[in-house]
């Protein structure tokens, strides 16, 4: 481990579970047959994507279990957290507990290298996808009691691994072995380096609207990666109205996860839903024009 990445809060380990892991899924990408795709696997595939990282993922763990963006039943919340295992990324209980972290220290001046956006795309592969953050001092992040104890995330969190095989085993047995790796392999890679360059780019380059006042990171929006990652790329409008369920603030930034919600609204499955009317953070300040950060040629 790099000795920068030494901070007193908590220790930094290389994570074997989550370095597995990563590379189980991507080695068998080389079996697969690409020539022999068909329509129903690219249809098998999007309806996944909708399902795993739209609902799963950026509607039901981010905005309404992290963000707590609205109120909704206890089936739909289980039934959410099982289709966030479905995408791959891992344990439900170790997002959550990374995301209070990152937001924690992201939004001070003192905040560990670890969960700074100073460094290289190719230091920031190895530190996001290969490391882990463990404190000294839970109780410091406020993670709520109800989420740390909940019986759904404690018992995705021991299983999720299994469950995810025997997702393999019954696509397997209904598509057949090549349109499974497809499904599984190459679907969980693919949203595992996408969701790690989306939240590296996003505070990296884009634009901006606000600047959160003593905060070492305010997050950048990029409307192509907001666009393939259900609002998530939306960075900065979610820094500045965390605790809204719409991500996008104009009509050319495309949310597709504030889509579903919107239609879960609807549908009376969620209720009680929180958008950027009101919600706006206290230290977010708003630029007298839009602000851009683009790369350096």
């Amino acid at each position: 481990m790099n000795k920068n990445l030494k901070t007193s809060f908590g220790e930094i380990h290389f994570s074997w579970r989550k370095t597995l892991w990563l590379y189980t899924m991507l080695f068998p990408i080389f079996f697969i047959d690409f020539s022999s795709i068909q329509w129903q696997d690219i249809a098998l595939n999007i309806a996944l994507l909708f399902f795993t990282v739209g609902i799963g993922h950026s509607v039901g763990l981010h905005r309404g279990i992290i963000h707590k963006s609205y109120k909704t039943n206890t089936i739909f919340r289980n039934i959410s957290l099982y289709l966030f295992v479905l995408t791959g990324l891992g344990s439900p209980l170790n997002w959550l507990k990374q995301h209070y972290f990152r937001d924690y220290w992201q939004n001070r001046n003192d905040c560990p290298k670890y969960f700074q956006y100073k460094h290289s795309l190719i230091m920031d592969y190895y530190w996001n996808l290969h490391l882990t953050f463990i404190p000294k001092d839970l109780s410091r992040y406020q993670i709520p009691k109800e989420d740390l104890n909940d019986s759904a995330i404690l018992w995705l969190h021991k299983t999720w691994q299994l469950q995810y095989i025997i997702f393999m085993i019954a696509l397997y047995l209904l598509v057949g072995f090549n349109s499974m790796l497809i499904a599984t392999s190459l679907r969980t890679s693919t949203i595992i380096l996408g969701h790690w360059y989306i939240g590296y780019a996003s505070h990296k380059y884009g634009y901006s609207r606000h600047k959160i006042k003593d905060a070492d990171e305010s997050g950048y929006n990029d409307i192509l990666l907001g666009l393939i990652s259900f609002g998530e790329g939306f960075h900065n409008n979610h820094h500045s109205y965390p605790t809204s369920a719409k991500f996008s603030s104009k009509w050319y930034e495309i949310d597709f996860g504030w889509m579903i919600a919107w239609l879960l609204k609807k549908l009376r499955i969620i209720k009680s839903v929180k958008t950027q009317k009101g919600n706006l953070k206290p230290t977010a300040i708003a630029y007298n024009s839009t602000n851009w950060k683009l790369p350096k040629l």
